[in-house]
């Protein structure tokens, strides 16, 4: 399916289209299957990708990047997650990603130095703290009960936080804490910059969870004691945490959104290999209508969610924050991959869910994609905000009402 993507865009997903088929995809098949991958293969698949010239291509090339335009950029994500390993190779691997970008637009020169340049070129890793356990900040983030103090020219941040993506590999960790409380949230809080091996930063370990899969990323659970930075460790603006946040999450879910397109792809893809070679009751499983017809739907419903995200992303592009387009690509696109993912997963049958196919890692892993960067419900609240912000009461007006006659229609019309 062609979209009305840049010169520039094809050329960027062609070299990433190459890395993936030639290197990426070959180890993910070589790997037995459930197994996570070691950080050597991951350092050999980032070499890889600076070889075919795709690595970081969203971040500016004076901090390791290529410098390439957000909606030029894009494409790469969907090619990259085709496989759980194309994202952490050409360095457009959330959290990390998420944050590189929030480091580029609110970072002085100094935190970009200490701690952008060292992610870009996998140093170093990171984790977004902002989520935090019953009672605190979850969906509804004005609940934030962390707090960070000023004592002199330092701040003192107590706290408990939780799924902390990369929080138990993280260096640094992005912490989001209540800095006014006599405003509203959204107006009092601040980011910071907190080294993981800060005094009182207490990695209490890493959640259960599914998914994980080949990259076996952690969800840590954190609690911040009495933990001093000095003030120079405040990222962006004081009490500008959300907008700085917001900042973030706007471009972070759209490619959140195209990675997960790159899987709903591959996935249909092994589905349509499989059932072409399948044989059951006379025919190849291809042939059967009721199949076919669930693939033509799952197909159908990707190429708009595919076209939607390029649509917020020009929107974003443009300087608009495009909340409820970027919404309705978030809970849309999870849904349309879980259900692509599923209708593959039960297309290979028993393959389906073994794992030496890549299907039930895609599986955990897609079903997690409803409840991070906004939970489903909390995207539809956006959307439906926005659907009932002006409704016209004049649609109503043919109707009969209780106690008034309908006098304005005549019997002959």
């Amino acid at each position: 399916m062609d979209y009305a993507d840049s010169d520039r865009a094809r050329e960027l997903a062609d070299r990433a289209r190459e890395l993936m088929e030639e290197v990426v995809l070959p180890i993910e098949r070589e790997r037995a299957g459930g197994m996570a991958v070691s950080s050597g293969t991951i350092a050999e698949l980032r070499d890889a990708a600076r070889e075919y010239d795709i690595y970081a291509p969203q971040i500016a090339a004076e901090y390791g990047g290529m410098g390439e335009r957000f909606r030029d950029a894009l494409p790469v994500f969907e090619e990259a997650g085709r496989s759980l390993l194309g994202a952490a190779a050409m360095r457009v691997d959330a959290p990390d990603e998420g944050n590189m970008h929030l480091l580029e637009l609110a970072g002085d020169e100094l935190q970009k130095e200490t701690y952008l340049e060292p992610l870009v070129e996998g140093e170093i890793a990171s984790g977004f703290s902002m989520t935090e356990p019953l009672d605190g900040a979850g969906s509804d983030p004005k609940m934030i009960r962390t707090t960070a103090q000023r004592d002199g020219d330092e701040w003192v941040i107590d706290g408990h936080k939780w799924w902390t993506s990369n929080g138990v590999e993280a260096d640094v960790l992005i912490v989001l804490a209540r800095t006014d409380p006599d405003v509203h949230p959204y107006e009092g809080c601040s980011l910071f910059l907190v080294p993981a091996d800060a005094d009182g930063v207490d990695i209490v370990r890493d959640v259960p969870h599914m998914g994980g899969g080949a990259r076996g990323v952690s969800h840590a659970e954190i609690v911040y004691e009495n933990v001093r930075i000095p003030d120079e460790h405040l990222l962006g603006h004081l009490n500008e945490g959300f907008s700085h946040t917001q900042a973030r999450l706007g471009p972070a879910r759209l490619t959140h959104c195209m990675r997960f397109s790159g899987m709903a792809r591959r996935a249909l893809e092994i589905a349509k290999a499989y059932t072409s070679e399948r044989e059951g009751f006379g025919s190849t499983l291809s042939d059967k209508q009721s199949l076919r017809h669930r693939i033509a739907d799952a197909e159908t419903r990707l190429h708009v969610a595919r076209t939607a995200i390029r649509d917020a992303a020009d929107r974003i592009e443009d300087g608009d924050d495009a909340r409820v387009p970027v919404s309705m690509c978030k809970v849309f696109t999870a849904n349309v991959t879980q259900e692509a993912v599923d209708l593959a997963v039960q297309c290979c049958g028993a393959n389906g869910i073994g794992k030496d196919l890549p299907l039930a890692d895609f599986y955990e892993a897609v079903r997690t994609f409803r409840i991070v960067d906004g939970a489903d419900a909390v995207h539809r609240r956006v959307i439906a905000r926005d659907a009932f912000a002006d409704v016209n009461r004049e649609e109503l007006e043919p109707l009969t009402r209780f106690g008034d006659p309908n006098t304005r229609r005549g019997s002959g019309h």
